[in-house]
């Protein structure tokens, strides 16, 4: 077989795998919105099977014969080309997917579908006994899969390379610790200041239906594409791009608290706009995927964050909210803004100002952590939860619900995604930095309900390069500087200094 024609099997091989990895989107979205409620044990069998399809797909022998073939040709040549990129994401997966027994990928399959049910269930419940054992089984598996891998320094850069290629532990507690240091010292200047927002702004009576036409409208004003996708409510929101044409969101609604469902439909926006937004024409193979979780979640937090709760964007939404809202009848632009920018310690992560967000995400990545060094158990979770709480928040849960059973994560397997969060802050002040350089006043477009401007310059910088580079090179080559804290403390600094005048 020529290069040419192992690059062509290669091609139609994995856009097969992607197809069928679709449908498996679909039956994850399809759980996680309506499924019945009895339907769940079939779902798992389902998942199950599939996983295992998947798995003997992508570990095919015939795969890593093609790759062998076309490495070190003409067809990779050049490295930012299609077929370079493809090849050389296609053997990453292959080098981990054939270190994975089937037996794993299916047990794994079937017990994060189990998990995700089972948390929905037992949270309402504030059930910990009732979900620890299942929580402790995908434990188990992980570390499993992560020895199945190998690594070169612990276990937990084997799980962490699934969302963020490249990165370690080592690094990501260097520099968690150092942001820490920072956001601490802001965190108690804006408790100390003098201002305090008024947060009952946007508590009262909210109607569900009339939440549900605003997001809508601040989805679509933004650039979502409702003809791709559609937006649905959820026990936590999310976004699953399903295929060409169809990428999906979901948000959740108290209608005593607005915040939750207008930020939180903002955010899984910006995942659904990169989606929207990768090159088509390579779907189905790495060219065609995003670069990293950090690099999606920098989408979703620079718009729920840097665009939607800018002043200039509220200057545009806030006469339509009174239109929706009466309760928001006499509340000024500079009001509003400051209500959704209150800062405070709080239980919950999704819920979580820009300050203290990322402690939160510190004390998740700390207990993983732990747990992957056995140097605690699932047991162990919600004392070591609520007194790192207490430590870097000065919050203690009062029950389960809003403490370690407050997110889906674990329950579906996604050990070593949580950084990736604070990843994606860091790669958005970045890129939100060097895209206001470029097009100038990002928020007196917003004002004017101009948001295509800096959706165009994202769609050329990030979304329309697909997966080319690591996420690392993408953010250096578009802001000319390699990644870190710096543009993030710039920002908050700006920001908060403002609005609490520091």
């Amino acid at each position: 077989m020529t290069p040419d024609k192992a690059y062509e099997w290669l091609l139609g091989h994995g856009r097969e795998s992607s197809v069928l990895g679709s449908m498996g989107e679909l039956l994850a979205w399809d759980q996680r919105t309506c499924i019945p409620a009895k339907g769940h044990a079939h779902r798992a069998e389902q998942l199950a099977v599939l996983a295992r399809l998947m798995h003997g797909r992508a570990t095919d022998p015939r795969v890593g014969e093609a790759l062998a073939r076309v490495e070190g040709t003409d067809v990779t040549a050049d490295p930012r080309s299609a077929p370079a990129v493809n090849v050389r994401e296609w053997r990453r997966a292959y080098d981990r997917a054939v270190r994975i027994p089937e037996r794993l990928a299916v047990e794994l399959a079937r017990a994060t579908a189990e998990g995700e049910t089972t948390w929905e269930e037992k949270r309402p419940q504030n059930d910990w006994d009732g979900f620890a054992p299942v929580l402790a089984r995908i434990l188990e598996l992980a570390r499993e899969k992560a020895e199945a891998f190998g690594y070169a320094s612990e276990p937990y850069d084997a799980l962490l390379d699934d969302y963020e290629p490249g990165e370690t532990a080592a690094n990501l507690e260097a520099l968690l610790s150092g942001l820490k240091t920072g956001l601490t010292a802001l965190l108690g200047r804006v408790r100390g200041s003098a201002r305090k927002p008024d947060t009952s702004l946007v508590s009262g009576h909210f109607p569900r239906a009339a939440q549900e036409a605003f997001g809508r409208e601040i989805a679509e004003t933004i650039g979502y594409d409702f003809e791709a996708g559609r937006l649905d409510p959820s026990a936590h929101p999310f976004t699953i791009g399903i295929g060409p044409g169809d990428t999906r969101i979901t948000t959740r609604y108290f209608e005593s608290f607005l915040p939750a469902s207008v930020f939180g439909t903002i955010h899984e926006t910006g995942h659904a706009l990169y989606e929207q937004g990768l090159p088509q024409e390579h779907w189905g193979t790495p060219m065609g995927g995003a670069v990293s979780l950090g690099v999606h979640e920098s989408q979703s937090r620079l718009w729920e964050n840097m665009v939607g709760r800018s002043r200039g964007f509220w200057i545009h939404f806030l006469p339509r909210a009174k239109k929706r809202f009466p309760s928001l009848d006499g509340a000024s632009a500079d009001a509003f803004v400051a209500a959704v920018n209150s800062v405070a310690p709080s239980l919950i992560r999704v819920e979580a100002d820009e300050v203290t967000y990322n402690l939160h995400i510190l004390v998740r990545l700390e207990l993983e952590l732990e747990l992957m060094r056995r140097r605690i158990e699932v047991r162990d979770l919600p004392e070591a939860w609520n007194r790192k709480m207490e430590a870097y928040l000065g919050v203690v849960p009062p029950d389960h619900a809003s403490g370690v059973m407050q997110d889906v994560h674990w329950s579906a397997g996604l050990i070593g995604y949580f950084p990736t969060y604070t990843l994606g802050n860091l790669y958005a002040a970045a890129l939100f930095d060097a895209a206001s350089r470029e097009l100038g006043d990002l928020d007196a477009m917003f004002a004017k309900g101009e948001f295509a401007p800096l959706l165009g310059w994202l769609r050329r910088n990030v979304h329309g390069k697909g997966g080319m580079l690591l996420p690392r090179d993408l953010v250096a080559e578009v802001t000319g500087a390699p990644p870190g804290p710096g543009p993030f403390v710039r920002y908050l600094e700006n920001k908060f200094s403002a609005i609490f005048g520091l």
